[in-house]
């Protein structure tokens, strides 16, 4: 998408240091923490909802889910951390590309 600030991250238009990459997604800090540690998983493919998920939009939304697990020592994540998915304006989701919020590093309140 020509106006997306994650995809030009994606591409390489915006520097943001990349904490983990592979084919499929990237993952990065949140530049408005709201944890001590705060990170976005982001599909390289652009998206913006769940609701348009096709087979293979499902195949990276399920890679990116299976791959946290396997970052999470190296994020610093291994107390325990959140996993939100923020669907459109009334859901929080700033930004029209499907994005994982990861938040650790402390003790997250309840909500």
């Amino acid at each position: 998408m020509e106006n997306c600030i994650f995809c030009k991250i994606v591409a390489g238009e915006i520097p943001s240091p990349r904490l983990y990459e592979d084919d499929k997604m990237i993952v990065i800090k949140d530049i408005e923490p709201k944890a001590k540690l705060h990170y976005l998983c982001i599909p390289k493919t652009h998206f913006a909802l769940l609701a348009e998920m096709d087979e293979e939009k499902a195949e990276i939304v399920k890679h990116c889910f299976a791959t946290i697990p396997k970052i999470e020592e190296q994020l610093g994540l291994c107390g325990g951390y959140r996993v939100i998915v923020n669907q459109g304006e009334n859901g929080g989701q700033t930004v029209p590309h499907l994005h994982i919020h990861l938040l650790g590093g402390e003790k997250l309140a309840d909500f």
